[in-house]
């Protein structure tokens, strides 16, 4: 799915390249369907303010939302392992699950590393990232709150994400408990925020969630069958400093 691979590339760190394809990645996110005009509408802004803003404040911002602390994390293990040893079997599985697929990533890349991990479902069927989506949506909802919450546009991409499987509700969800936090980023308060949600990372789930139709936009609940998009668009761009942690 072409629009995937776009969000992908929007929460990567910011490059000429990615500036550069502006205007290419505003005109895929215009054309998908599943999306909300109004969603589609910010998202374009967005692309355009990427490429007029020096690049030297958007990495700057870039470093100070996803760099100190867990809070924002792009890290997905992070919210849901943290430290622990079961981060690292974690690690392990999903890499299989690349292998298994033929997706193959740097070695310097972390494969919970939600752009590495967009861009690979961006390969798969759509009923598969239906899935997929459906077992993060819990992360993506309070990241979206807690993104909204710093004024950040990076917000957006959550936000695509659980409106394209009909859980945009999963982010008023947060939003209250978010407005009322207490900025804290040591370890142990950050995975305290996490503790109380479980997620299993397996496209097996029976807790799945469907694509949206262009049409009908049903909600979760209604799972279907619709085509899946063979597309290609510009290459990842190379590993950023945000995923040599």
């Amino acid at each position: 799915m072409r629009s995937l691979r776009v969000l992908a590339r929007l929460l990567d760190y910011p490059s000429a390249e990615l500036q550069a394809a502006a205007d290419e990645l505003e005109a895929v996110l215009r054309a998908e369907a599943r999306l909300p005009v109004p969603l589609r509408q910010r998202l374009g802004a967005w692309c355009r303010a990427l490429a007029d803003t020096p690049l030297l404040d958007l990495q700057a911002s870039y470093v100070a939302l996803f760099d100190r602390g867990r809070a924002t994390s792009l890290l997905l293990f992070e919210h849901v392992h943290g430290e622990s040893r079961a981060r690292g079997q974690a690690m392990v599985d999903l890499l299989a699950e690349y292998e298994a697929a033929g997706f193959r990533i740097a070695t310097r890349e972390l494969p919970d590393h939600l752009p590495l991990f967009l861009e690979y479902l961006s390969t798969r069927d759509e009923e598969e990232i239906g899935r997929w989506l459906g077992e993060i949506r819990h992360i993506l909802g309070l990241l979206a709150a807690r993104l909204e919450e710093r004024g950040a546009s990076h917000a957006l991409v959550p936000q695509a994400l659980l409106a394209l499987i009909g859980a945009s509700e999963e982010i008023a969800r947060h939003r209250a408990t978010v407005a009322e936090e207490t900025p804290d980023h040591t370890p142990q308060a950050l995975d305290a925020v996490w503790e109380e949600e479980v997620v299993r990372f397996s496209a097996e789930s029976d807790q799945d969630c469907a694509l949206q139709s262009a049409e009908g936009r049903r909600l979760a609940e209604r799972k279907y069958q619709a085509t899946p998009q063979t597309v290609t668009l510009m290459p990842a761009s190379p590993s950023s400093p945000a995923t040599d942690r």
